[in-house]
């Protein structure tokens, strides 16, 4: 999620830190005792715009001092249900606004070319061998990455790697049999021919559009 959303508004947070004892990280206690917390942090950040601080520490509070739960296991399941439900919702509606702006943009450049499935694709260099097809395999280097520039896969640094043309998402697919070995190019997957609402957490979201950078060495039968 974006980093611009807060856990609280400032004065309260910085009054929430004002209040905190200076803490010691000497002990392997005090230090897992941190690190619990900062992971604890970390986890809370992907959804902050919905987490009430005070709510939290309450918790927290009671749960260590063992008072009994201010609200029922019903409740709290419930109430983490209708949380889930939005921010999914959330994430969808974001990554159609944002995909569907990168997808305008991109189509709009010079070389691209957008097939009739959505897929838009840019030669960057054209290939003189054979195409895959139905039933082969193809050898690539690739890197996958999204539309702000963050890279969640890649083959280079490595061994090229082998795909099942018909084995990989559609739009991927599609890219493969476009293109001949010797070729390289570089693809804009609508989210509809990737990953589509479910995405793949935790790095793709759902109605993430995916770019591809593709280099096509091979044919494996």
């Amino acid at each position: 999620m974006s980093g611009h959303f807060r856990l609280v508004a400032l004065p309260a947070l910085l009054t929430l830190s004002a209040c905190l004892p200076d803490v010691v990280l000497e002990t392997d206690a005090q230090k897992a005792s941190y690190g619990i917390g900062f992971n604890i942090g970390k986890r809370l950040a992907s959804f902050e715009e919905h987490v009430d601080m005070a709510a939290v520490m309450k918790g927290v509070t009671d749960a260590l001092s063992e008072q009994e739960a201010a609200l029922t296991e019903e409740e709290m399941a419930a109430a983490m249900a209708a949380l889930d439900e939005m921010i999914q919702a959330g994430a969808r509606e974001r990554g159609t606004a944002e995909g569907e702006e990168f997808l305008e943009r991109n189509a709009a450049r010079e070389g691209v070319i957008v097939t009739e499935s959505g897929l838009q694709y840019e030669v960057l260099r054209e290939g003189d061998g054979a195409s895959p097809g139905a039933g082969q395999r193809a050898v690539v280097h690739y890197r996958g990455s999204l539309p702000d520039g963050t890279e969640f896969d890649t083959s280079y640094g490595g061994d090229p790697v082998s795909f099942a043309v018909d084995e990989v998402v559609p739009g991927f697919s599609e890219a493969l049999k476009l293109m001949k070995v010797g070729g390289h190019m570089r693809v804009a997957l609508p989210s509809e021919i990737a990953y589509g609402e479910e995405g793949r957490q935790p790095v793709i979201g759902p109605n993430q559009v995916l770019v591809f950078e593709i280099e096509m060495l091979g044919i494996e039968e």
